[in-house]
C-alpha cells in the first residue's frame, strides 16, 4: 500500500504524512516548497507532472487550503469583496483539488478499495450557513464539496471501490487558523497530530456508499 499527501509541508499535511508512515505505509510527500517533490495546485502542469511520480497509490489526501495571507483575510461584508482575492480562494480551495483528482485518480487502482480525500470545511455547507461573512472561503469550500460529489459519481463508473470524500478537521492549531482561534475553546482546538489521527480514523471507517460526501473529524456527515 502507498499514499500521497499533497500539502505535506503544512501543519495538518505533515501530521497526516507522519501518522500514515507510522502505520508502515509508504508515503509520497508533495508540496509547493518541495524541490524534487514539487506540486502547485494553481499550476496544472505541475499537478500532471507530480502524478507521474507516485506509482499507483491507494490513498491520496489533498491537505491544502487558503484562508488568509499577509494582506487579505475572510471578508466580513460584501463591501470587502475583491475579485482577485476571490479568484485565489477558488483556485486554491476548489479548482486545485479538482485538478488533482483529474490527474491522480487515473493512476490509482482500477479495482478494490482506495480513497481520494480533500480537506474541506463545515463552513462550506450552504444549509449550515447562519452567520454569513467569509464569502470567498465559504463559497470556494462549497464549490469543492460539489466537485467532490460530482467526481465521486464519475469515479464510481471506473472503480466502484473508490471513495471520494471531503474532510472537515475542525479547528487545528496551524498557521491557517491561528488568527481565528480566540473564540474556540481548548477542547475544540486540536494539535495537528491529534487531528491527523482523527481524520485517518474517519477514513478507515468509510464504505463505498459514503463516496461523494463530506465528514467531520468525528465521522459525522456534513449536510450540503
Amino acid at each position: 500500500m502507498s499514499a500521497v499527501v499533497i500539502g505535506a509541508s503544512g501543519g495538518i499535511g505533515k501530521a497526516l504524512a507522519d501518522a500514515i508512515e507510522d502505520e508502515g505505509v509508504d508515503v509520497h510527500r508533495l508540496a509547493r516548497s518541495f524541490g524534487s517533490r514539487h506540486i502547485d495546485l494553481t499550476d496544472e502542469e505541475s499537478i500532471a507532472a507530480a502524478a507521474t511520480t507516485v506509482g499507483s497509490p491507494d490513498l491520496v489526501i489533498v491537505a491544502t487550503g487558503l484562508l488568509h495571507d499577509g494582506e487579505h483575510g475572510p471578508e466580513k461584508a460584501m463591501r470587502d469583496l475583491d475579485p482577485t482575492w476571490l479568484a485565489r480562494n477558488f483556485a486554491t480551495n476548489a479548482v486545485g483539488p479538482a485538478l488533482v483528482a483529474k490527474h491522480f485518480l487515473p493512476v490509482m487502482p482500477r479495482s478494490g478499495r482506495c480513497i481520494f480525500a480533500a480537506l474541506s470545511a463545515r463552513i462550506g455547507s450552504i444549509s449550515d450557513n447562519r452567520l454569513g461573512g467569509w464569502y470567498g472561503y465559504r463559497a470556494s469550500k462549497a464549490a469543492l464539496n460539489q466537485f467532490i460529489r460530482t467526481i465521486a459519481i464519475e469515479e464510481r463508473r471506473r472503480n466502484d471501490g473508490t471513495i471520494v470524500v471531503g474532510l472537515h478537521p475542525g479547528t487545528v492549531d496551524t498557521a491557517l487558523s491561528k488568527p481565528f482561534q480566540g473564540n474556540v475553546g481548548p477542547g475544540r482546538r486540536f494539535a495537528p497530530d491529534r487531528a491527523a489521527v482523527q481524520l485517518l480514523d474517519v477514513l478507515d471507517g468509510l464504505k463505498a456508499p459514503d463516496s461523494g460526501k463530506v465528514f467531520d473529524w468525528e465521522g459525522r456527515e456534513i449536510a450540503p
